[in-house]
């Protein structure tokens, strides 16, 4: 029928038990026109151990041919095809592709849903044994050092629970930085191979998981920390709001986004850190052999 166009499913997949799939998974893999696969050889062995068989063409879907595929799969839902994809473990999306083809099919006004499923972040932070009611998931830290400790001092702040993804090479170097620029006594737990044999969480300050992480971690890690403590607007002087303020904006945020936001997390009225923010300005302009400042 002229019009009518497909479906494009997100469908979470088992971050390690098979037997944790959505029950809806297998009806969808059976009914799926097309699986957009993130590994082809995973999807084969999971839909073994469901005992399910693809009706559908199967194709594959991952960082690499993501961009490249994008086009032919919201071609083939403009054609009316029900386009189910899949990641290797958890939903599609987070921290994993599936962001490029959702948004592309916002933009032409394609149906998108979801069979919700595991999630690594969900599950890590429940099992942390830290704060739930407010967190944020960071995804994975770059690889370089000095592009890690910079993303770090970005949140360095924030109170709500962070979670992050770590590979298992580099958790040591990751819990020692965190260490540094959040302090050596944080709280934090570092999740591995959740819902497999090995499940294991560690929890502690941040200088014993470092320690405990030199000596060597397999598997998939989830990083769970604690947020900042709540210093309270008492102890914030001009100076640190302008820091808190610079620190988003060379993050991205534009200054009026950052200065709303520092206002919510410090508790501060937003015409204070406003006007932190222009003395600090005009204090750069009468100072220009300083070349820090606010421009």
């Amino acid at each position: 029928m002229v019009g009518v166009t497909g479906t494009l499913v997100l469908a979470g997949t088992p971050i390690g038990d098979t037997a944790d799939a959505p029950p809806r998974l297998a009806a969808e893999l059976e009914r799926a026109d097309v699986v957009a696969a993130e590994d082809t050889r995973r999807l084969r062995r999971l839909t073994q151990a469901l005992g399910v068989h693809t009706q559908g063409r199967v194709v594959s879907y991952f960082e690499g041919n993501e961009s490249a595929r994008t086009p032919e799969l919201v071609e083939a839902l403009e054609g009316g095809a029900r386009v189910l994809l899949v990641t290797d473990a958890g939903m599609p999306s987070v921290s994993d592709p599936g962001y490029r083809l959702v948004a592309a099919c916002v933009e032409k006004d394609i149906k998108v849903t979801a069979v919700p499923g595991p999630s690594a972040v969900l599950t890590a932070l429940a099992l942390s044994g830290l704060p739930v009611d407010r967190f944020c998931f960071e995804g994975f830290l770059p690889r370089k050092a000095g592009e890690r400790l910079g993303r770090l001092r970005e949140v360095a702040d924030e109170r709500r629970t962070l979670v992050y993804f770590e590979a298992p090479h580099r958790l040591d170097d990751t819990l020692a930085a965190m260490a540094e620029v959040f302090g050596a006594e944080r709280r934090a737990a570092v999740c591995r191979e959740l819902t497999k044999t090995y499940e294991e969480v560690k929890r502690g300050p941040l200088k014993d998981l470092a320690a405990w992480a030199a000596e060597g971690v397999r598997g998939e890690i989830t990083v769970v920390v604690e947020g900042a403590p709540d210093t309270g607007p008492a102890d914030l002087d001009a100076a640190e709001l302008v820091r808190r303020v610079q620190v988003r904006e060379e993050a991205g945020e534009r200054r009026k986004e950052a200065i709303a936001a520092v206002a919510v997390e410090t508790g501060l009225p937003k015409r204070e850190v406003f006007d932190a923010v222009v003395a600090a300005k005009n204090a750069a302009r009468q100072s220009p052999a300083d070349g820090k400042g606010l421009s």
